[in-house]
């Protein structure tokens, strides 16, 4: 397996002092339920396109697609879903089906999943049409490392202030060998078209740029305010286009980016619009409690943004070794 090059660390800036303790992440799929958060009100209920509200366990999202277009008996691109969402876990999420007359699924087509609703649409579903997603989780077996009541005025912290808005680790791939891919394409030469499955190591490079970035100002205590000329707190999504930030702002990411001027040459010449995303996140719907030594968690997040950015300030989590998270 190819591991990431040394410089691609991803040992991001804690906001808050990093608390003593850990629990564990995912021991059951149950213990990370995530539901889409979709507006059900804008099905057409007319169109050529099935749409099916399905309830998965431990299956990829991916997966789920490929195997809706072979019971459907229609291409993989002819499968829309709104987003990514973790296998290890029991998922909601909407799919839509194109060209599908009168088709329905057959019960117990698809191992470990559940057709919650059905209903027709004119348009395919697209990545990052949902409002967001809501997420129930629990970390088993906190460690006595913290005191209870510390981590509860760290969840209320957290409640009312946010977090860094980072990209998950997830992003990167095992061991960021998605930007050690990134960095081959990247640094190979800007007449080479790049596209297909190849967007994703753009992607993790994207990220990972705005990561740096927000480390940076982590680490300056300036996060979660408003520069010179910043009407909220943004990071840079870099592509072509001329660079929102000027005077403080600007020479603060000119000078965290310097090493990476490469990558963002070839980037702003694939075609990739420049774009600024908010550092703050913060969550909504926010309540937690504790059963016994496990701690029991209940947020909603925007389209894009990570509950692992939520938990990293939180406490070290482990995730089964054996059972890796896709």
């Amino acid at each position: 397996m190819t591991q990431a090059k040394p410089e691609f660390s991803l040992n991001f800036a804690h906001a808050y002092n990093v608390l003593a303790g850990s629990a564990e992440l995912k021991a059951e799929p149950e213990d990370f339920v995530v539901v889409e958060e979709f507006d059900e009100a804008s099905f057409s209920g007319v169109g050529e396109h099935v749409c099916l509200q399905i309830r998965k366990r431990e299956q990829n999202t991916r997966w789920i697609a490929a195997a809706l277009a072979e019971v459907a008996g229609v291409a993989e691109r002819d499968i829309g879903f709104c987003g990514m969402k973790d296998r290890r876990a029991v998922t909601t999420q909407w799919f839509s089906v194109a060209h599908a007359d009168e088709w329905r699924m057959p019960p117990m087509a698809i191992p470990d999943c559940e057709v919650l609703q059905v209903v027709r649409h004119q348009r395919k579903l697209r990545r990052g049409s949902h409002r967001g997603n809501h997420f129930s989780i629990r970390l088993r077996n906190v460690s006595s490392d913290t005191e209870r009541a510390i981590l509860d005025e760290r969840l209320a912290l957290i409640a009312k202030s946010g977090v860094p808005n980072y990209f998950g680790e997830q992003r990167f791939g095992i061991a960021g060998q998605n930007l050690a891919e990134a960095d081959r394409l990247l640094r190979r030469g800007r007449q080479r078209k790049i596209g297909g499955r190849q967007g994703i190591f753009l992607s993790a490079a994207r990220s990972y740029l705005f990561n740096q970035v927000l480390s940076e100002r982590v680490k300056t205590k300036n996060w979660s305010q408003a520069l010179e000329g910043e009407i909220t707190p943004q990071g840079p999504l870099w592509g072509r286009g001329r660079n929102a930030s000027k005077g403080e702002l600007a020479e603060l990411e000119s000078r965290v980016l310097a090493d990476y001027q490469p990558w963002c040459n070839a980037l702003e010449h694939l075609g990739l619009d420049q774009q600024r995303r908010d550092l703050r996140l913060c969550p909504s719907q926010f309540e937690w409690c504790w059963q016994g030594r496990d701690l029991c968690l209940s947020f909603a997040l925007p389209v894009g943004t990570y509950a692992t950015s939520v938990l990293r300030e939180l406490l070290e989590v482990n995730t089964p070794a054996s059972r890796p998270v896709l």
